[in-house]
């Protein structure tokens, strides 16, 4: 094959009037259609001067043009860098800066913000809307449907992905084809997926869950996806009864218990269900079952390996815990300073292996070198143990990263944010326990002395510098942060302290 990811996901299917994506008006569009779309739009991406390893950073929201781009990417040997619709124009400065995307894909509306920014960093700009308008599909009308696929190899770069680190400047984790090839094929074949599968799919399609996880196992089973652009629980109801399968965040689970459409005689045909990027409560487990017979698969992954583990697909999925190693991935849980492995149960950090691992972080070799150890181990910040079982339960994380609503938060860039405002000495931001989103941001604020900060101008600040998902949804004021003996802030004991903040009678 000249190109895998291309060839296996998507070339596959050239030439084939199957349905691929069903749309909420339950308008079919095929797989040849499909295609044809993104050839087309690959044309556009080489005769703008793009060449194969070059970078394509996508702020849009979720089409089938939006996913169209995703293959044209692959079919030309474009690095595909999807962005969060969220982020603010001082954060995509610095991604497109770092990457040295040479194409920006935007909406419309945010075209005037991002020129000038992309034209500073020698980047052009294309616009590709919601409904499929823009500039980006304008150009491509005219391409021919056909498109010469570019040859790469299994090792070449095929996405970036960018994780924010505890310093507050943003990783880009560096996928290559193989990753996401892998990683794919394994979860095809562990989850059972196949052509007759339909996936309701109301993920976003800017992180590894709705487009590395959730899209490629359709695309390599060859079945369908009703391809939603947000999560409604309305519609989901509504078009669950033409759906085998279905992937979403906790948030998703809560809010489909919330609605009195979502029966057993609904999910009666469905076969799986799966959860991931935040931990889903055991409560939410037991009323999902209780409601429907059907017990909610968890699996455990992050933004540098694609997926690691599973709950079994047959056999007991337990709750709180993220199952055993997917086949071709080895786990061990090791001691944080001497990376020694610990004895079954004993908690450690994890450590994972296998194709699906990254490459390493874009122009970032000390920080490739200090969490991707020289024998291909990643050292995923991650706390947990094994118990006896083999199950793997993730019981914290040692860099503070807060998963809410199924985004990963680091607290230190939004700490960094809020110090910078008038009044504030110094501040400490956490994540506890939210029954819809799994954890939620708190922000504690210390004052300097003799002042008295202006919360609701913080906020405005915050909201005015961060994506709406990292905003604080409480902002506590405290006369100082507790620390241990070596001036360190203790934020296990700040989590302890507002762990009930959300809480619900």
């Amino acid at each position: 094959m000249t190109n895998p990811l291309y060839d296996q996901l998507f070339g596959r299917h050239a030439g084939q009037d199957t349905p691929f994506l069903i749309l909420p008006d339950e308008q079919v569009i095929t797989h040849a259609a499909f295609l044809s779309e993104a050839a087309q739009i690959a044309h556009v991406l080489v005769k703008a001067g793009l060449q194969p390893g070059d970078r394509l950073a996508a702020q849009i929201h979720k089409s089938p043009q939006a996913l169209a781009l995703y293959a044209a990417c692959a079919q030309a040997g474009v690095v595909f860098l999807p962005l969060n619709t969220a982020y603010t124009a001082s954060e995509l400065t610095y991604f497109i800066e770092n990457s040295g995307a040479r194409m920006v894909i935007c909406d419309e509306a945010a075209r005037g913000m991002l020129t000038p920014i992309a034209a500073d960093l020698g980047a052009q700009v294309e616009t590709l809307n919601a409904d499929g308008g823009g500039s980006l599909t304008e150009k491509a009308a005219p391409e021919a449907a056909h498109f010469n696929t570019v040859a790469r190899r299994e090792d070449d770069l095929a996405a970036f992905l960018y994780t924010s680190g505890t310093t507050g400047r943003s990783k880009g984790a560096m996928l290559t084809q193989r990753n996401l090839l892998s990683n794919a094929e394994t979860l095809t074949d562990y989850w059972r997926f196949t052509s007759d599968d339909v996936l309701l799919h109301a993920l976003p399609i800017f992180h590894t869950h709705g487009l590395f996880v959730a899209t490629n196992i359709i695309l390599l089973a060859g079945g369908a996806m009703i391809f939603l652009p947000k999560f409604d629980a309305g519609d989901m109801a509504r078009l669950m009864p033409k759906a085998t399968s279905m992937m979403g965040v906790p948030t998703f689970y809560t809010r489909l218990l919330d609605t009195p459409d979502f029966t057993r005689d609904l999910t009666a045909h469905m076969r799986l269900f799966v959860s991931g990027s935040a931990p889903l409560l055991a409560e939410t487990h037991v009323a999902f079952e209780a409601r429907t017979g059907h017990r909610i698969l968890e699996r455990y992954g992050m933004t540098e390996t694609n997926m690691n583990t599973s709950n079994p697909y047959d056999g007991d999925r337990r709750a709180g815990t993220v199952g055993f190693p997917l086949p071709g991935v080895e786990l061990k849980v090791t001691d944080p300073d001497s990376g020694e492995s610990v004895p079954t149960g004993d908690i450690g950090q994890i450590e994972v292996r296998g194709p699906n691992v990254f490459k390493g972080y874009w122009q970032m070799p000390e920080k490739t070198a200090a969490e991707l150890r020289a024998d291909g181990f990643f050292i995923t910040g991650d706390l947990g143990r094994v118990d006896e079982d083999g199950y793997i339960h993730i019981v914290g994380r040692n860099k503070d990263l807060i998963i809410s609503g199924g985004y990963n938060i680091y607290p230190k860039e939004i700490e960094l944010v809020l110090d910078d405002q008038p009044g504030v000495l110094e501040s400490a931001v956490i994540g506890v326990p939210h029954a819809d989103f799994g954890e939620t941001v708190v922000a504690i604020i210390v004052p300097e002395a003799g002042s008295s900060p202006d919360l609701k101008a913080i906020e405005s600040a915050a909201a005015g510098a961060l994506a709406r998902f990292k905003h604080p949804r409480r902002y506590i004021l405290l006369d100082e942060l507790p620390r241990n003996t070596m001036g360190k802030v203790q934020k296990n004991v700040l989590r302890d302290t507002y762990k009930d903040l959300f809480e619900t009678a």
